[in-house]
């Protein structure tokens, strides 16, 4: 005859206890915290890359969130819509995002949705970028006719780990 008991469990384990909860919820606030600051360390030098806080932003939440609307972005990110739609189109021209139409059913607005480049691409253009630059500085005195007629190497920067950069120097 069936029991009107709860049945017991059978993995032996036990009801999580208050202070287990109270633990498991520190932790989780703790975790949130620190990935909060992570997330704010991250937007700062990505901001540096890509020149403002706001595309930072735009960035992050599209590697969180790929294939977003541009309204997707500014729900997303807080952003005025018409700010994130003229950030979106400056990092499409640079190659920074990617976008493509999205297909929806029966007729209607096909907006587009984005994608931001992995990160080590932008890595790559940012070195590509700072090895001109200091090459540039590096061979000032042949540029303004002024320097040495000797033969300068080239400044070269390497992420390690990085083939296509390492194919390219070789």
């Amino acid at each position: 005859m069936p029991s009107d008991e709860s049945p017991e469990r059978s993995s032996g384990e036990e009801e999580p206890t208050e202070p287990t909860q109270s633990t498991r919820e520190r932790l989780e606030a703790e975790a949130d915290r620190a990935v909060s600051e992570f997330d704010e360390s991250v937007v700062d030098l990505l901001a540096w890359l890509l020149d403002t806080e706001t595309r930072a932003r735009i960035f992050v939440y599209l590697r969180q969130n790929p294939r977003s609307t541009s309204e997707e972005v500014a729900n997303g990110t807080g952003l005025y819509p018409s700010t994130v739609r003229e950030a979106l189109a400056e990092l499409h021209e640079e190659g920074t995002v990617t976008r493509q139409k999205r297909q929806n059913e029966g007729a209607g607005n096909n907006p587009y949705e984005y994608e931001a480049i992995a990160p080590s691409e932008l890595v790559r253009g940012a070195v590509r970028e700072v090895q001109d630059q200091l090459n540039t500085v590096f061979n000032l005195d042949e540029r303004l006719g002024g320097g040495k007629e000797e033969a300068t190497e080239p400044v070269r920067i390497t992420v390690e780990g990085d083939e296509a950069t390492d194919d390219e120097n070789e």
